[in-house]
């Protein structure tokens, strides 16, 4: 797992198990594979740990919570998630995959907290391409607020020390996820169109 976070964070010019592999001293990329495809661990309880270790050494009262989705772009369409829709990062409409990232943020630093594949609907519509690509059947479609409140929410109510939610327009477009704030007793400051 190390050497594959050690490449996925390297200034590689592709990523996939073949150069993370190489990245790591390698001479197959069959570990990297057997990494992502036939070894099996609980998520959540991964994702616990991350929130548990940054509330242990960021952990601020006036934190702020950043919600952002990245676009990674893509040449095929057979990865989960992956259709042409608006990037941020491309900066126009691309064939890519969204997640919506979740970030801990203070003064003095800030840390990846959760992260949340985007999975269109026209995906969520069509089972014949979600069991090729291997989706859940529990999966189903939430837009990229909902995504980032469900975040939220798991972070705060597992006792997060924080304050703040900040996120851009796509975000703030979305009235359910300001009042559930509210509901968190939150503070937030969440871009709206110039036409609200």
């Amino acid at each position: 797992m190390r050497d594959f976070v050690r490449g996925l964070l390297a200034p590689l010019p592709s990523k996939n198990c073949w150069t993370i592999a190489e990245h790591a001293g390698d001479t197959s990329p069959d570990g990297m594979q057997d990494l992502l495809t036939r070894v099996r661990w609980d998520d959540a309880a991964v994702r616990a740990d991350v929130r548990e270790f940054v509330g242990e050494h960021l952990g601020d009262t006036e934190a702020v919570l950043v919600i952002d989705e990245t676009g990674d772009l893509k040449k095929g369409r057979h990865t989960v998630g992956v259709q042409r829709q608006y990037s941020g990062t491309a900066g126009k409409i691309e064939n890519c995959q969204l997640a919506v990232h979740l970030v801990y943020a203070t003064d003095t630093a800030h840390a990846l907290l959760d992260t949340a594949l985007y999975l269109p609907k026209s995906w969520c519509d069509d089972p014949e391409r979600r069991t090729r690509a291997g989706v859940p059947e529990q999966v189903r479609f939430a837009t990229k607020p909902q995504l980032a409140s469900r975040m939220i929410t798991t972070a705060v109510t597992a006792g997060l020390l924080c304050r703040w939610v900040a996120g851009d327009e796509a975000y703030g477009s979305d009235p359910r996820l300001a009042a559930q704030l509210r509901g968190l007793r939150l503070g937030y400051v969440l871009a709206v169109a110039c036409s609200h």
